[in-house]
């Protein structure tokens, strides 16, 4: 083994200093390369379940936009059917998009939106395969949120239902304030208010149900997990203690008189 040393230096009292090799090599692996970063056994674990989480919040929104959008839809298609009134605005604030040109589009996201959302509910049942699920213990907010989120969908549903038959009657009426105890807001802005609140409650509730329950295997890997987590730590905890080197002596700093 060749060992290279630095060249020796003279101090301030006229004696050399010469730098002695560290006193243990370096690790190196079998084929003479520092080894890579080491790979926790759950990383694979923890990157799947980032993903199924992104896909889940994906399919939720989906589903929540292609709800709201068939509720548009339905509403542009009964003041087409029964009044003659659908080159009025579909909202009053917006006076340049006619009712007919918003359920068209309605139409359009609807169906995009509730085709993603239907397959990847479908990919995400498919992966969990035959396997039992059980339910999960959730604390009273979270169950309080999925209350208030199942309340809204029919609350808000039944608003949006009533307003657009309101467009079928008398369309020129959404301008109006909604009630004569507050002046605002109107009944045009309720309604498009009422599809927000649906679009929220509706994802809000897809995600809060599909994450109630999980299947009855998971546990017992995560928990395999973990322990495999600990072992490789307390694997590594005693390699380095073996690994410790002897404290430095007097022999890394030689006195050499000068030549």
């Amino acid at each position: 083994m060749h060992v290279t040393r630095k060249a020796p230096q003279v101090d301030s009292g006229g004696l050399r200093r010469i730098a002695w090799p560290a006193p243990y090599p370096a690790v190196v692996s079998a084929h003479g390369k520092a080894p890579g970063p080491r790979r926790w056994p759950y990383s694979d674990t923890v990157r799947t379940r980032s993903e199924d989480t992104r896909r889940l919040v994906v399919e939720s929104a989906a589903l929540g936009l292609g709800y709201t959008a068939v509720l548009i839809w339905g509403g542009s298609a009964l003041v087409a059917a029964f009044s003659p009134y659908e080159a009025y605005p579909y909202w009053p604030a917006i006076p340049h998009l006619r009712t007919d040109t918003s359920g068209v589009l309605a139409f359009i996201v609807s169906l995009v939106c509730l085709t993603v959302g239907k397959y990847l509910e479908l990919r995400r049942r498919g992966e969990q395969g035959d396997s039992p699920v059980k339910a999960v213990a959730r604390p009273a907010g979270v169950l309080a949120v999925q209350a208030v989120a199942e309340a809204a969908v029919v609350c808000a549903t039944g608003l949006v239902i009533y307003l657009s038959l309101n467009a079928v009657v008398h369309p020129w009426t959404l301008r109006l304030q909604l009630t004569h105890l507050w002046p605002w807001p109107s009944e045009g802005t309720v309604r498009v208010i009422g599809l927000a609140v649906c679009l929220v409650a509706v994802a809000t509730r897809r995600y809060l149900r599909a994450t109630a329950s999980r299947p009855s295997g998971a546990a017992a890997s995560e928990a395999a997990a973990s322990e495999a987590v600990a072992s490789e730590a307390v694997a590594s905890e005693a390699a380095a203690s073996e690994a410790v080197p002897a404290p430095k002596t007097e022999r890394d700093r030689v006195a050499v008189p000068p030549d």
